[in-house]
């Protein structure tokens, strides 16, 4: 019966799109312009309301295609300013009749409980993602969740076959998949203007390390055993959960709660090198760290089609340079850049960089897919495959040994300690 409601209720919002108007009995201009009516709104519930939740509830909080109702957090402070500020935009913007406010809740489970919720945004750490948007999308949500979109290969395998199971609309928040110039590189490698792609190299910060952050006090107004969840209970330190957060926590750094920066800005930078080579549903086959047990850059993976990518600074800011035999492309979020120049611009530009300013609608993508029941430009399987690469780049460097990988099985050849840093270990904290 539960997730008959369920379907209903999607069925009722994706058929609301698809007769727009039909079943407005007053006529949209004497509700207002931009009105949108409570049949055609997507009701949000959010997961995780720190720094990236609160960047991504203003995304959503001005689209009139939904409304934010619910969101959930350990921290009571971070509760407590959610409520306010979305309560406060909806009052103050839209004025709204409809409208009946959020509620915050400790627990994320009870969100996932109300049958009003049409899907979910999970902004928590990389350790909670595949936990939670697997109970989301059990409950009959659809979900957007921040990259990378898991912590261990397993977690994103489960993933997805859940996104099947449900036929969930998923998207992951790898939202440079939606800008003009990320699209615009992946449009010059897959079309062949570069030639033959012989290298790629990915400049991204450095792979997880083990935590090592010395107690502190503990604050009051957190759950930190909700914190850690099926991470190991760490000791409380400010700089991976602020109490006030004023740039991005540094849970990222560690093993036990994230993937490193070679996680985390590799979801952005391997995902767009997977995307221009081909590769959204595989993966390379070899991956062979330097031979310096310390160090953090030199990673090189190969596909099965001879295709070298390397974990490399090459001078520019996180970015990912491709090289062929026509042609050398550079693509970062401020720049667009080829030699020789005409791969890109077949015209002289004062500022050419600017024709590729525009940065889309990721957010509104995954919404016109939820009623639409299409896919997004980043569902499931590619954000996995992409977390993918991460995930086995950062055992490569733990190990210290050539991997020999098998993106179809998902295992490693012959090699049964690295296997087991396939999965995790999951604690139990309730």
């Amino acid at each position: 019966m539960k997730n008959q409601k369920i379907l209903s209720r999607r069925k009722f919002v994706r058929n609301s799109a698809l007769t727009l108007g039909a079943i407005s009995i007053i006529p949209r201009h004497v509700l207002g312009q931009g009105f949108t009516p409570p049949s055609d709104k997507i009701n949000l519930g959010y997961i995780g309301l720190g720094k990236q939740g609160g960047i991504l509830s203003n995304k959503f909080i001005s689209n009139t295609d939904a409304q934010i109702i619910a969101g959930s957090d350990v921290w009571k402070s971070k509760r407590n300013a959610f409520e306010g500020v979305v309560s406060g935009f909806y009052a103050e913007k839209r004025r709204q009749a409809d409208y009946k406010g959020v509620k915050t809740y400790l627990e994320y489970q009870k969100l996932l409980d109300r049958k009003d919720i049409d899907a979910v945004v999970i902004a928590t750490p990389d350790h909670w993602h595949a936990i939670q948007a697997i109970d989301a999308m059990n409950a009959g949500k659809d979900v957007y969740c921040e990259k990378p979109l898991t912590h261990t290969v397993a977690e994103g395998r489960a993933l997805v076959d859940a996104v099947e199971k449900n036929k969930t609309v998923f998207q992951t928040g790898s939202m440079q998949r939606s800008w003009d110039r990320f699209k615009k590189a992946q449009e010059i490698v897959s079309s062949g203007k570069l030639g033959e792609i012989s290298k790629v190299l990915v400049n991204v910060g450095d792979p997880a390390i083990a935590y090592d952050l010395p107690e502190e006090p503990m604050p009051k107004g957190i759950d930190w055993n909700l914190w850690c969840g099926p991470a190991p209970l760490l000791a409380y330190n400010s700089k991976i959960a602020p109490q006030v957060v004023d740039k991005y926590p540094d849970w990222r750094d560690y093993k036990e709660t994230g993937g490193g920066i070679l996680a985390d800005w590799g979801a952005h930078m391997f995902d767009i090198a997977q995307w221009c080579l081909g590769m959204d549903k595989t993966g390379p086959v070899k991956f062979m760290p330097p031979e310096d047990p310390q160090a953090v850059r030199g990673l090189r993976m190969l596909y099965d089609n001879g295709i070298e990518m390397v974990h490399e600074d090459f001078g520019r800011s996180w970015s990912v340079r491709f090289i062929g035999s026509e042609g050398i492309l550079d693509v970062g979020r401020s720049f667009l850049e080829s030699l020789p120049l005409n791969i890109v611009y077949e015209e002289p530009f004062e500022n050419p960089s600017k024709q590729f300013d525009d940065q889309n609608n990721h957010y509104q993508d995954w919404l016109s897919a939820i009623k639409t029941r299409g896919e997004t430009i980043c569902p499931a399987e590619t954000g996995h495959r992409s977390a993918t690469v991460c995930n086995v780049a950062n055992i490569a460097y733990w190990l210290g040994e050539p991997l020999d990988w098998d993106p179809v099985k998902e295992q490693f050849k012959h090699n049964a300690e690295a296997d087991a840093l396939l999965k995790r270990t999951q604690r139990k904290y309730s």
